[in-house]
């Protein structure tokens, strides 16, 4: 059964970093596309960055040279790191494949920034 498991999220101010995980069990992820997505209040669903198996990687506009996305293909974990975040940011965070699978939504884990 494959799950994908977010933490990391929480309170921080504009200008702070968090640092987000996802667990990755139950599959072979080392040879899937994955990606992180958010979901802001009264918004859709969308991808913030993506990373293939050749550690290749993109990012939506909004957080080139702030966020970084990261892969370790041994441990079965995908990461997010997030630098200088502003009020805008603020969204539940959810990893999953890219293009996403309907079945491997998790909770995800809640990222506020404050002003």
């Amino acid at each position: 059964q494959v799950q994908l498991v977010e933490s990391g999220g929480g309170l921080v101010q504009a200008g702070g970093s968090l640092r987000l995980s996802c667990a990755c069990s139950g599959g072979t992820f080392s040879v899937y596309h994955m990606g992180w997505f958010r979901r802001a209040p009264g918004k859709e669903r969308d991808l913030v960055a993506a990373i293939g198996g050749a550690y290749n990687t993109n990012y939506t506009d909004s957080v080139k040279g702030r966020f970084t996305i990261a892969r370790d293909s041994a441990q079965n974990m995908l990461y997010l790191q997030m630098n200088t975040l502003k009020p805008e940011d603020t969204a539940v965070y959810y990893c999953n494949t890219w293009p996403p699978l309907r079945e491997y939504w998790g909770q995800g884990t809640q990222v506020t920034v404050s002003s």
